[in-house]
């Protein structure tokens, strides 16, 4: 019938206008897109949430990757959801990649398996550039144990990709040194390392040592900021100071944020989160990635 067919071909205009906007100089208008829940492998916890901006470009488009903390065996991408905004506003332009990993689980996840997630993540990731629309400048912000493991992508591993720049929140980077010395002599954060990494370091030193960040730190690592909570229960202000040490023999640059009175990074009052994240924007911006 005559009414099907205007009713078709109006249907098929409104496709051919929404599915390819034009600027005013007649280019392709790329809009901002949100993936959740996207597998970059078999495991139902080898997944992310994926933010790309809006007239994105393999060439301008600077990439974060968001890492969770929970101690190697609790947490969840989504405890970052709520700082996706911040990111966005701060850092507009930026695709967002919030990335979930295996949790460690006696005797199937344990070490080296988070941080073999990570390194599998940045591959699919990159992988990808040409699809997300995205340049190959990478930096990693970790908190708590995922600051343990943005470290240590980025200052262990330079393919694919090679890491622009390394936030670290309340991340431990010695694992031998906070196992012989747990933060305030508490015997339980010894239990719990050695039960996320399935040993203990007299029996497996080199997957101790494997697993430290601050080994891997060279002259050419990238640009390094590290913040700190002078009360924190977990992580002992020894391992921040470790890597800024390391980082400074090394010549490279780097910034350590001290708060005296903050505990670790869950902890922390909206007051000193935004002072932390005004002071994140400005390393990264100061470090143009």
């Amino acid at each position: 019938m005559e009414w099907v067919k205007t009713l078709t071909a109006a249907l098929l205009l409104i496709c051919v206008v929404s599915c390819n906007k034009k600027n005013s100089d007649g280019a392709d208008i790329i809009e901002a897109s949100t993936q959740l829940d996207v597998s970059y492998g078999t495991n139902t916890l080898q997944n992310m949430d994926v933010y790309l901006p809006a007239n994105r470009s393999t060439s301008t488009t600077n990439v974060l990757i968001l890492i969770h903390g929970g101690s190697w065996t609790t947490g969840d991408k989504t405890d970052l959801t709520s700082y996706i905004d911040s990111f966005k506003r701060r850092l507009p332009g930026y695709a967002i990649f919030n990335i979930n990993y295996r949790l460690s689980n006696i005797p199937n996840n344990v070490f080296p398996t988070q941080e073999n997630d990570v390194k599998a993540a940045v591959e699919f990731i990159y992988g990808k550039s040409a699809a997300y629309m995205i340049s190959a400048k990478y930096a990693y912000i970790g908190f708590s144990a995922g600051a343990q493991l943005a470290m240590l992508q980025g200052f262990k591993y330079t393919a694919p990709v090679k890491a622009k720049l390394i936030a670290s929140f309340s991340g431990p980077s010695d694992l031998i040194e906070l196992y012989n010395h747990p933060t305030f002599g508490n015997p339980l954060i010894s239990l719990g390392l050695a039960n996320a990494i399935g040993s203990t370091p007299l029996q497996d030193s080199l997957l101790y040592a494997n697993s430290s960040p601050v080994n891997f730190i060279s002259g050419t690592s990238p640009p390094t900021i590290v913040f700190q909570g002078g009360t924190d229960p977990l992580v002992s202000t020894t391992q921040a100071l470790e890597v800024q040490t390391k980082l400074v023999n090394s010549g490279v640059k780097n910034q350590y944020v001290f708060y005296p009175a903050a505990a670790h990074i869950g902890d922390w009052d909206k007051p000193t989160m935004f002072d932390a994240f005004n002071k994140l924007q400005d390393f990264i911006t100061a470090n143009t990635l």
